[in-house]
């Protein structure tokens, strides 16, 4: 399989070459522990700092802000868990959407075994919540609002300075976390603007390496670390800093921050393509969620009548990778969470999906052969 046939983006991307390139010269001439008071140490630290600040300034945080984890996942939790240990004498009402990734939506279902009580906001049929249903569901003991920025499985993107805004008018101060693992390198993101408290990265989903990601705090609204042993990272995430790892996702934010419009442009190109293709070829489909008002990399397709497992093994003898789901979730057997949500337990929509998403090394040849494929694919299926 190619890059070229790599539908699956949303799920992991593949490295940039110049990523690896910076990881390989980091591996091999910067192996210095960034805690250790030596030279070789000290140029490590200062690498990190370095790091840290380019992370900072692609969201429009202070580098003080920002905390190093090892992904998406340990951020939510963080953000999610750290909130609730410390401000459980003030609440333990929670509000989160229905549509969340895993990571967000297993802390919370753990929280509610503790006691916490969620709202998990339903959406409408594209997705989407309103500022207004938030503020609607606030109470007295809520301490915590967690709003995934851009969906992992139908890109719909909710109206996070909207949400923002009204809960920073709040007279009293509910913490504002959103997941931005998806969102993160297609959207201009600014923290202070859009009144977010937390907001979690993750490097492999804009052709960083894996293991590693970031976890904005606002400066004002500490929580404590999940990570405890050293002092690293200010004391709010402890562990010896992974350098080559933090170079390299690093240098995926700096080329992903110099190429964002046209990279946005790109895919939604490759969208729309994918979409007019189906359309001249009289296959019948229709798209989850907003075809605009969503992340530019992901399209996720109902093709009525076509069982997406199915599908999907025949995609993959064609050496081409989509996907039927979140990735977070492989194995499980259990509907998406996010189709039921739209359309209810009982769609066809919810067996009969798949997911694509686009990024480095698409092109239109390659869409071109993944709907020649699904439409051999469906003939042969029908």
């Amino acid at each position: 399989m190619n890059k070229q046939t790599y539908f699956d983006h949303a799920a992991t991307s593949p490295m940039h070459p110049e990523v690896i390139q910076v990881m390989t010269q980091a591996m091999t001439e910067h192996y210095g522990n960034a805690s250790s008071i030596h030279q070789i140490g000290r140029e490590s630290k200062g690498m990190l700092e370095e790091a840290r600040v380019v992370f900072a300034k692609s969201i429009h945080a202070e580098p003080k802000e920002i905390i190093l984890t090892s992904g998406g996942t340990e951020s939510d939790n963080t953000a999610i868990m750290g909130t609730a240990r410390k401000f459980k004498s003030k609440g333990k009402h929670i509000i989160s959407t229905a549509v969340e990734h895993p990571a967000v939506r297993e802390p919370l279902l753990s929280l509610e075994k503790e006691g916490y009580v969620i709202t998990f906001l339903p959406v409408n049929e594209e997705g989407f919540i309103t500022a207004d249903q938030v503020e609607e569901a606030l109470r007295e003991d809520t301490i915590l609002v967690s709003i995934i920025y851009g969906n992992n499985e139908v890109g719909t993107i909710q109206p996070i300075e909207d949400i923002g805004q009204m809960l920073a008018n709040q007279d009293r101060k509910i913490l504002f976390h959103t997941d931005a693992v998806q969102a993160y390198g297609t959207e201009k993101i600014d923290v202070k603007k859009q009144h977010i408290d937390m907001l979690s990265v993750s490097s492999h989903k804009i052709n960083g390496p894996k293991g590693i990601g970031f976890l904005y705090v606002n400066k004002d609204m500490p929580i404590p670390s999940m990570m405890l042993g050293g002092e690293q990272e200010n004391k709010k995430r402890a562990g010896t800093e992974n350098i080559p790892a933090i170079l390299g996702f690093q240098k995926a934010v700096e080329l992903r921050q110099a190429q964002q419009d046209e990279l946005r442009q790109e895919y939604k190109g490759l969208k729309h393509l994918a979409v007019q293709t189906l359309e001249e070829k009289g296959i019948n489909y229709t798209v989850n969620g907003s075809l605009e008002n969503s992340l530019p990399h992901i399209l996720s397709l109902h093709l009525p009548g076509v069982p997406a497992e199915r599908l999907l093994i025949h995609l993959d003898l064609a050496t081409i990778a989509v996907s039927i789901g979140s990735a977070c979730s492989a194995g499980n057997v259990d509907p998406s969470h996010v189709l039921t949500a739209l359309y209810g337990e009982h769609h066809p929509a919810i067996s009969e999906t798949i997911r694509i998403s686009f990024g480095l090394g698409n092109n239109e040849e390659g869409i071109h052969y993944l709907i020649d494929n699904i439409e051999k694919a469906i003939a042969f299926l029908s």
